[in-house]
């Protein structure tokens, strides 16, 4: 995958074409874009410099001044000046540009030969560049683009003799264009700024000095010091010093962590107190901050419906604009219902007022907000598409151990004489959160015998060969399975059982905590009348009822394969629900990928949760859910604004521009106006969520 930016894309629009065209390159395997970060991404066979040659040669044929940039590029501080340099020269075009208008408004002469050199002497300084854009579009075969409109509509108000209103449309619509393209670029440092978690140095020893590089030159094994105050650059082990970090950046969690010798510490996190020394344990490209990263910024390329929606909507509302304005430049005076003049006038209104910027530019910025929003909060959505559908979920179903329950074992008691070395010679085989209890319980540097043959069996537990005598550790049903008798004893708990050569030996009995903030969580989502909550669990019944009656759970359902937990989903999947699943992200991948949207909890750190599930929570908080669908609730209420609004106005200044009661000034704000107001009104989306 080639990272690519676009510099000086302003151009909703724009971006949708320059997709449009490169996905029906045959060197292209994949292209996504994205407006709102101005990110291009494309998979191809062809060497970086060539591949970057060919798409900015596309890029050129749909808008030229767009320079496409490989994002290993770094930039100088000459190229920085140069960018500089343009936007000053732009500036002061514009400032010119002023100066013989304004002279003309005050001196009012009544030469029109003195009056077509101000203002078009005006016109010429502060529109040239968008009526050299339109031409070069027009031999390119663009005609329905902004620049196309406004050129149109002012060259023929000067034809008109309106000399004044030409002049004047042209100099609203490029401030009006200034500050759109200031409220864009706002939008998206603010969007970026949450997502601001990347070190861009790192203090790495060697040669027994310690020195500044880039994150990116990191090697594995390589140790680097983490001062106070400093972001953590890559995944690493401290191996020297005791500290806290701040993790919020990643989770949304306040709460310091602590941080000694032999501690994970991931790239993100900020140091608080005293300085530690990491050894590198992953490159940059491959830590959890590139990692989430990446995941955000491609989020964007997953469009919600709404957005695509607008994009298919655009193509066709400008060209049927289009072409109303010339029907109504050309069919009333054939009627004999006025002067041609009058209605040519009232259809070059039409035309200023035809593009679609308020739509196109505030939805997708309005939808890649609001995942920066959720990631800010430690909820990483794949896209706007699964951040549109939070809205419509009314089926809420839960994995229990470590998604309602806190999934850290405590060993209550056991029953036998070698039942927990028995129990923990085979668990160490194992990755289940029951397992690695048992072992850390037992000591793992007490086990020893011989064991092979060892089988996990899913849902039941594990068989293997201990010193040529059948080993079994797992619930009820693998003894039921291999004609063990266990003990009946009830217990609020998870019961291991062990049996030795088909004689029972005793049980570990473990205990589970439900996590505090899964009542809050289970309690608001009951408290909706159209929505219901499930759980599933492998767990025996017992365990699971008390789970369920302790949270009020609307549905329980108990010692469940992975396979009884998909037919569950399908169910309800099928009855019609819009069913959200919340699991481990690991053994619940079939689960996850089934779901409307897919959960993976307290996915910190782990690869297999983040490529399972449509959404990660980054801590253990259950609760973070009720967040996810607020954000995405107010994304949705915003995004729904600002298209009933720039559709209101836009109806509204047609209808009156087709009865002759709106100017070209109206016009422009109905164009310009409500597109900045809409790009404004989406980049609330940004304020913190109550």
């Amino acid at each position: 995958m080639v990272k690519m930016e676009l510099e000086n894309l302003q151009c909703a629009h724009c971006a949708s074409v320059i997709g449009e065209k490169l996905e029906q390159k045959d060197y292209l395997r994949s292209v996504h874009i994205s407006f709102a970060t101005k990110q291009l991404k494309v998979e191809s066979d062809l060497e970086s410099e060539a591949l970057w040659a060919r798409i900015q040669e596309t890029v050129d044929e749909v808008e030229s001044g767009i320079s496409v940039v490989l994002t290993e590029q770094k930039k100088t501080a000459s190229e920085k000046q140069i960018k500089i340099s343009d936007i000053v020269k732009k500036h002061l075009l514009l400032i010119a540009g002023v100066i013989p208008f304004v002279v003309a408004l005050i001196l009012n002469p009544p030469q029109l030969w003195l009056r077509i050199l101000l203002y078009g002497g005006a016109y010429g300084l502060i529109g040239g560049d968008v009526v050299t854009r339109a031409v070069k579009n027009i031999m390119k075969g663009n005609l329905f683009d902004e620049n196309f409109l406004m050129t149109i509509a002012t060259i023929g108000a000067f034809g008109l003799g309106e000399l004044t209103e030409a002049a004047a449309v042209m100099l609203f619509y490029k401030v009006g264009e200034a500050f759109q393209d200031f409220a864009v670029d706002k939008s998206r440092r603010s969007i970026k700024s949450l997502l601001d978690i990347k070190a861009d140095t790192a203090n790495l020893y060697l040669d027994g000095q310690l020195r500044s590089v880039d994150p990116a030159d990191l090697e594995i094994g390589q140790v680097i010091l983490v001062k106070p105050g400093e972001k953590v650059p890559v995944d690493g082990q401290v191996i020297e010093g005791i500290s806290s970090v701040d993790s919020s950046a990643l989770t949304g969690e306040s709460m310091p962590r602590s941080m000694e010798p032999g501690v994970e510490i991931l790239s993100g996190f900020i140091n608080i107190n005293s300085p530690l020394k990491v050894q590198v344990t992953a490159r940059f490209s491959d830590s959890t901050v590139s990692r989430i990263l990446d995941m955000v910024e491609s989020a964007s390329s997953k469009k919600a419906k709404t957005e695509q929606f607008i994009t298919r909507f655009a193509k066709v509302y400008t060209p049927v604009v289009v072409i109303g304005a010339a029907a109504l430049a050309v069919i009333p005076p054939l009627l004999g219902l006025g002067a041609f003049t009058e209605w040519l006038s009232r259809a070059l209104i039409f035309l200023v007022i035809s593009c679609p910027c308020a739509l196109v530019l505030s939805v997708p910025l309005g939808y890649f907000g609001g995942l920066g929003a959720a990631s800010r909060n430690g909820i990483l959505i794949k896209g706007g598409n699964y951040l549109e559908a939070l809205n419509h979920i009314d089926t809420f179903v839960f994995d229990k151990t470590g998604t309602l329950t806190k999934g850290s074992f405590t060993i209550e008691k056991v029953s036998g004489n070698n039942t927990l070395e028995l129990a923990a010679l085979l668990e160490q085989h194992s990755n289940h959160p029951i397992a690695l209890s048992i072992v850390a319980h037992y000591g793992s540097e007490n086990l020893s015998g011989e064991l092979d043959q060892v089988e996990e069996i899913p849902g039941k537990g594990l068989r293997g060969n201990y010193s040529g005598k059948e080993l079994l550790v797992g619930n009820a049903r693998i003894m039921a399975d291999h004609k063990v008798d266990i003990d009946s004893e009830d217990y609020p708990g998870t019961k291991v059982h062990v049996a030795l050569d088909g004689q029972y030996e005793g049980a570990v009995f473990i205990k589970d905590e439900i996590k505090d903030d899964s009542r809050d969580l289970i309690s608001a989502i009951n408290s909706e009348a159209s929505s219901q909550t499930v759980m599933l669990t492998g767990d025996q019944r017992s365990i699971a009822d008390h789970v369920g009656n302790e949270l009020a759970v609307g549905e329980t359902y108990s010692e469940l394969l992975p396979q009884d937990k998909l037919a569950h989903v399908e169910r309800l999947a099928e009855t019609g629900r819009k069913v959200l699943f919340a699991g481990d992200g690991i053994n619940d991948a079939p689960v996850l990928a089934r779901a409307d949207i897919g959960v993976a909890m307290g996915a910190l750190g782990s690869d297999a949760a983040i490529e399972a599930a449509d959404m990660v929570i980054m801590s253990d908080q259950p609760s973070k859910i009720l967040v996810a669908r607020k954000i995405a609730r107010k994304t949705r209420a915003l995004v729904l604004q600002n298209i009933a609004f720039a559709l209101a106005i836009k109806v509204f200044f047609l209808a009156s521009g087709a009865l002759g009661e709106a100017s070209m000034y109206e016009a422009i704000f109905a164009d310009v106006g409500v597109a900045l107001l809409a790009v404004l009104n989406s980049m609330r989306i940004l304020r913190p969520i109550k």
